[in-house]
C-alpha cells in the first residue's frame, strides 16, 4: 500500500482537526449549562476543558506530521 502524500494528509488531519473542535465545543458548552452557579467549580471546568482539547489530538497531529518512509 502506497503512504499518502504529505499534503493530503495535512488536508485530511486539518478537516479532522476541525470537526473535532467543532464537537468539542459544542459537548464543553452543553456541560457547562449543567453546572451548579459556583465560580469555583466554573473555574476548574474551564481549566480542565480548555487543556482537554489537546490531549486527544496529538495522535492526530503526530499523524500529519510523521516523514514518509522511503522504499
Amino acid at each position: 500500500m502506497t503512504p499518502l502524500p504529505p499534503r493530503l494528509r495535512k488536508l485530511i488531519g486539518g478537516l479532522g482537526i476541525l470537526a473535532f473542535l467543532a464537537f468539542y465545543i459544542w459537548a464543553v458548552t452543553g456541560l457547562f449549562e449543567r453546572l451548579p452557579d459556583n465560580r469555583l467549580i466554573q473555574l476548574a471546568y474551564f481549566v480542565v476543558a480548555g487543556l482537554g482539547w489537546g490531549l486527544p489530538l496529538i495522535p492526530l497531529m503526530s499523524w500529519m506530521g510523521k516523514a514518509d518512509k522511503k522504499l
